[in-house]
């Protein structure tokens, strides 16, 4: 399934309600915790990202891309953002940068690919087995 979010704060409950509403649809009650954390994060970096200065432009859209392959659920978020994800250094005293410590820490894989035209998705999955 694919979702088209405005790039703005209010997409973070919308992308977490879809992901919600899908692994229920699928069955899978148990990942609703872990993926909508993982696409809260997603969404949120994708949102802060994609407007720094020459990243892209404002009110451009956000994909929100779910899907159910075999025994895992594949979630991914794409913005028009070329930066390259990157895990931060985590600081005890920092506000931001531990986004993409969770998403390692909750899926059995994460990272991203470029998109034609520009930008990129960055993608985590989870294993659905039961």
């Amino acid at each position: 399934m694919t979702y088209h979010l405005r790039s703005q704060p209010e997409s973070v409950a919308e992308a977490r309600a879809l992901t919600r509403a899908a692994l229920l649809r699928w069955g899978h009650p148990e990942l609703i915790e872990d993926a909508t954390l993982i696409v809260s994060e997603l969404v949120t970096n994708a949102i802060r990202y994609a407007h720094a200065p020459g990243r892209g432009r404002t009110g451009d859209p956000l994909t929100l891309v779910l899907l159910r392959v075999a025994s895992h659920v594949l979630l991914a978020v794409g913005d028009p953002s070329p930066r390259i994800p990157a895990r931060a250094e985590l600081d005890d005293a920092s506000e931001h940068g531990r986004g993409l410590h969770i998403v390692d820490t909750l899926s059995k894989a994460w990272g991203w690919e470029p998109r034609p035209g520009g930008g990129k998705a960055v993608w985590a999955l989870l294993s659905a087995e039961a």
